[in-house]
Formats: structure tokens, sequence, C-alpha cells
């Protein structure tokens, strides 16, 4: 009887850890089954914290289900990954997606290229020697960190021109997102090339549709398509104009018909739609809003990527050979909703402010970025406006784009000073209205950049349960390698 209780015991404590932290939780079985199609999506500073704060907020504010947590992490397989580079502990966004598409660490700043100058196969490059289509989508520039060493190498992220060289000659079946600035010569249209060469006119030679507006997307008739909606980093979900540029939802269901078209024998196609297609979706908005210490161009950014996660499973039911994952490359700002005190009075009840639902609809009331409202400054600045006058202009903007917040002295005059409030505040004045928020609301940050929390990768699909339990980034590579098929 006592052998008996005590297998009992270890039984139940084994359930407690397992669903304590997910690690074999799953409603699918266990299947080495490689999948047809793979569909990354890839939310640049977003971990855990992140994630319950797109949950909790989707559910109060937009009586919505959040997809990322309700449905890929309940019912799939999910785990962390550790995401150092090889030079450092904290890393920026090129080695950690690197070492997530070769499998091998690389420094900061580099683009799928090891320390000894070794170009590993990326994981864009593996999938279309496998015969499958191959698509980027960012909310960056397209030549950005992340799709950049998801598909080519680079010895720097700033090379933009010689990444674009690149993407011509890889030619994805799909590319969209903002950049138009480095596809254009200098002097045309915001141009920024000093070759001369006009690279959207040479990708149009190939037989790819040109998409430039929104709209562009309703009338898709081919295989092939280069998007590119702004001629840098397409703005906030919370400052988008809707007419000039598409979400991120959007862009995914038209790429999903790009890579699933028939296309007619004799096209170029890199791959067929009978072999699949390996997809790379980014939010890079979630990390730029990190870095602002910007807790409503979160929200509205996670909810607008858990719209395309939404997309990317409603495909998946139509195609059940279909792996969906959800991941990110590394936390970005220290996200810390917490309590803290009102004022620097003692602590006490009645000196606490705490976060709760409250202070989240305050937050849902915001109407602009602070990177928006930065910038409505320095062009006022420019405009030569006195100090009296940019103060006015200052509580004007606050009052329309961020309704409730109250305007602090303090951190008003560190703000025309341009001085931080730590020495780990680096996006001025963002840092500096993010404090005020929080302040106000208790969405506190950590940092204006990275940090080394372990990122969440989540996955649901055919080979989904590869990804469960705890392993480093270049693990993450070798995974989908396997999954692809590559020898």
């Amino acid at each position: 009887m006592i052998q008996i209780l005590k297998k009992i015991l270890v039984s139940v404590w084994a359930l407690t850890v397992v669903c304590q932290f997910g690690v074999a939780v799953s409603a699918q079985p266990a299947t080495s089954q490689q999948p047809k199609n793979i569909i990354v999506l890839f939310s640049d500073g977003v971990t855990g914290s992140q994630w319950e704060f797109g949950r909790k907020t989707s559910q109060l504010i937009r009586q919505k289900p959040f997809v990322v947590t309700d449905v890929v992490m309940q019912r799939g397989h999910f785990g962390l990954m550790t995401n150092y580079p090889a030079n450092s502990y904290i890393t920026d966004s090129a080695a950690a997606a690197s070492a997530m598409s070769t499998g091998f660490k690389v420094n900061n700043g580099a683009i799928s290229i090891t320390p000894d100058g070794q170009r590993p196969a990326t994981l864009a490059q593996v999938a279309k020697a496998q015969g499958k289509r191959i698509g980027l989508i960012t909310t960056a520039t397209v030549y950005d960190a992340s799709p950049a060493a998801f598909s080519v190498h680079s010895q720097s992220r700033r090379e933009s021109e010689n990444i674009v060289n690149q993407y011509l000659e890889l030619q994805p079946d799909l590319l969209m997102g903002g950049g138009a600035e480095y596809f254009l010569p200098k002097g045309l249209s915001g141009g920024k090339r000093q070759d001369g060469k006009n690279i959207i006119e040479l990708f149009a030679s190939k037989g790819y549709q040109i998409a430039r507006q929104p709209e562009d997307l309703n009338t898709l008739r081919g295989d092939r398509l280069l998007g590119l909606f702004a001629n840098e980093d397409l703005d906030f979900e919370i400052d988008r104009d809707p007419k000039e540029q598409p979400n991120l939802a959007q862009m995914t269901e038209a790429a999903l018909k790009v890579l699933t078209h028939t296309s007619p024998a004799g096209t170029g196609a890199s791959g067929t739609s009978g072999n699949g297609f390996f997809l790379f979706v980014e939010n890079e908005n979630t990390d730029t809003a990190g870095h602002q210490n910007d807790v409503a161009a979160l929200m509205r950014d996670l909810w607008a990527f858990d719209d395309a996660v939404q997309v990317a499973l409603d495909f998946q039911k139509r195609n059940p050979d279909t792996l969906l994952i959800v991941t990110g490359d590394h936390e970005t700002g220290g996200f810390s909703p917490t309590y803290a005190r009102k004022t620097k009075a003692p602590a006490s009840s009645s000196n606490e402010i705490r976060v709760g639902d409250q202070q989240i609809k305050v937050i849902a009331n915001f109407k602009t970025s602070l990177d928006e409202l930065a910038n409505k400054l320095k062009v006022k600045a420019k405009q030569g406006a006195d100090q009296a006058t940019m103060r006015s202009y200052f509580a004007e903007l606050v009052k329309e784009g961020l309704p409730g917040l109250v305007i602090e002295p303090e951190l008003e005059n560190l703000i025309f000073e341009n001085q931080a409030t730590d020495l780990n505040s680096s996006y001025l004045p963002g840092n500096t209205l993010g404090r005020l928020i929080a302040r106000q609301t208790g969405f506190y940050w950590a940092s204006s950049g990275h940090t080394n929390q372990p990122v969440v990768v989540a996955a649901i699909g055919p080979g989904s349960q590869l990804f469960q339990g705890f392993s480093d980034n270049t693990d993450f590579a070798k995974k989908l390698q396997t999954l692809l098929g590559a020898k």
C-alpha cells in the first residue's frame, strides 16, 4: 500500500510539473511527420511578460481571445530558448535571428556570418534548396536584421544596399514590408542607392507584381510579389493609416495567396505550390515599442500580430500539413507591469498604484505612439518655436494623444533638456514619456534595451513536438532544417 501511494504521489508531482511549465501538455499526438508548409510568426522583442499582456488586454479591451496563448500555446507545444550571441551576454536582433536561422552563434550586428567567416545556409536558402517557395514579411524595412538573417548573409546589418542586392539574387517568391529607399536610386522618390540601380524595376522584370498601396493586395494575379509600403519602417499600428499601409494580417493573407498560387509551367518560380512553402512573418514594431517604453503602441501591435496569427491558423485548418510557429528573438525593455508608490512619500495603502483593469483602460484610450508625439515636437522645434510655445504645444499633444495623463514638471523639464531619467534610457524623449506613463499607471520598464530573458517558442501542427522544453536558439534552426528535409 505504501509503494502504491508513493507511485501515485510521484505521478501527481510529475503531472504538476508538466502543467506548470508546459513542457509536454498538448492536444496533439506526437508525430515525426514532416510538414509541407512552415510559417514562422516572429514578434521581435517579445517574451512571456508581453504575451501575457497581449492576452489580458485583448480579452479586456477587444473582448477577443488572444490566439497566441489561447490556441497555439494551449493546444500546441511550447518551450523556452536562450539567445546569447557569440561575443556578449545580451543579444541584438541580428545575432539572435542568425542563430535561429543557421544554427550557429554569430557576433552582434552580423547577418548569418560566423566569427570565423563561415556563411552557413539560412532557413530560406535551405527551404528553397528543398524545392519550397519562400516568403518574407516584416513591419520594418525588408532588409532589417531579422528578415535578412533568415535569408541572406552580411558582415553588418547596416549594409542595406548589399542585403537588397542579395534579395534580387535569392529571388524569394514574396517580399513585403517597408524600405523602398534602398530599392531606388538616390534622387528618385526618396531613394538612397548609390549605384543608380532601380531594384524595383529589376524585380518587376523577373515577373514580380509590385505593390505600393494596400489596395494593390486586392488584385493579386501571380506567384511572385514585391510589396514596399513605405520608404522606411511601417508605422506603429496605433499610428497606421490604413489607406497608406496594410496591417500584418493583410500582408499575411496576401502572402498565403501568392505562395499557394499554382503557376503555369516555365514562369521561373523557385518552387511549386505542390512542394509547399516557408514563410517568415515579423512584427518589428513590438521591439521598437519596447525600446521606446511605449506600452500603448506595444499593446496594439501585439493585437495586430495576433490577428496575423489567426490568419495563419485559419490557413492551417484548411491545410493541416502546415506547421505554425510563434516566437521571437529576445525581450526588449524589461517590460514590468507592477505595483509602486504614487509619490515619493512613504509607502502605504493610500500611496500605492497597482496595475489593474482601470489602468489598462487608461492605456487603451491613448491615440498616438510616443515616437509620433516626439516627432511632432521635433518638427515644431525646427520651426523656431520658443520655449513657452513648445511647452504649450507639448501640453496640447499630450491632451490629444495621451488623454488623462498629467504632465509632471520634473519629467517635463527632462524632456525639454533632452536628459535621460536613467543611464539605461537611450531613446529620448520616448523613455521619459514612458516613465511619465509608468508613474501614473504602473506599466514600468527596466530598460530601453534588450534583456537576457529566454524567449518563448510555441508551435502547432506536424513536427511541433520538437519545440517543447528548454533549448538554445541555435537548436531552432537545426529542428527546422530537419523538418525541411535537409541532410
